[in-house]
């Protein structure tokens, strides 16, 4: 679900360093935004992200 359907961006993983230098998995995912947005002419629930709704490359939907 994690993912936007216009540029690709999706959940990344990594590992989290403790102060005292353990090391745990831990995950990094994207703001993803349920949106309404015209995708092929006609309105479509999407999940996108919030650098592609700021940058314009989604066309909103009322």
């Amino acid at each position: 679900m994690a993912k936007c359907e216009f540029c690709g961006k999706d959940v990344k993983f990594g590992i989290k360093v403790s102060h005292s230098h353990r090391r745990s998995n831990r995950t990094w995912k994207p703001n993803v935004q349920r949106v309404k947005a015209i995708v092929d002419g006609s309105p479509k629930r999407v999940y996108a992200c919030t650098r592609c709704l700021r940058s314009g490359k989604v066309t909103r939907a009322n």
